[in-house]
């Protein structure tokens, strides 16, 4: 098996990690990878906000249920990445959404998504995405600019702990040949 599919297979969403600071030179390779995601005819609508101060970090964790099992990953990881999209770019032209679809900043976003939690597994970290919380309140923190939407939040570290993989889907499940 190759390298890219073990680490395919292998990654894991990490909610705990240890106290360990989280070296510039690793993080710039993770934003990195996000950089090198396909997009939409290249618009790379995506911007990412890096948050280590803790007083920040408290404020977005507040906008997120305490029932959230990710919860407390967003103040214990040193790093918590805060994953924002530029509206009106992706899928945008003369004006207008020319696909069924609509704006397509959520696929760009969810494709650099996949390649930093994968550079970050690479590298010996662990992530969570977080998709359910405030994310007005969210953008209100981090000041973010009209036209842009927060998409998710993504705590980063060292793991504390090994996840056991979660049950998958067989592919005679979900593929189809030639029709549904």
């Amino acid at each position: 098996m190759s390298d890219l599919m073990n680490t395919i297979q292998q990654r894991r969403s990490i909610r705990r990690f240890q106290e360990r600071d989280l070296p510039d030179d690793i993080l710039t390779k993770l934003l990195e990878a996000a950089r090198w995601a396909p997009s939409w005819a290249n618009t790379q609508c995506w911007n990412f906000v890096v948050v280590r101060d803790n007083e920040t970090k408290r404020k977005i964790q507040e906008t997120v249920s305490p029932r959230n099992p990710s919860s407390k990953a967003i103040v214990n990881a040193p790093v918590l990445l805060v994953v924002c999209g530029q509206l009106k770019k992706s899928g945008y032209y003369n004006d207008q959404y020319p696909t069924k679809f609509g704006d397509w900043f959520m696929y760009d976003l969810g494709l650099a998504t996949q390649n930093l939690c994968l550079a970050a597994h690479d590298s010996g970290l662990g992530t969570v995405i977080v998709g359910l919380f405030e994310h007005d309140k969210v953008g209100e923190i981090i000041k973010l600019p009209p036209e842009h939407e927060v998409l998710v939040l993504i705590p980063v570290g060292y793991p504390d702990h090994d996840p056991s993989p979660p049950k998958r889907r067989e592919l005679d499940e979900f593929v189809f040949n030639d029709s549904f």
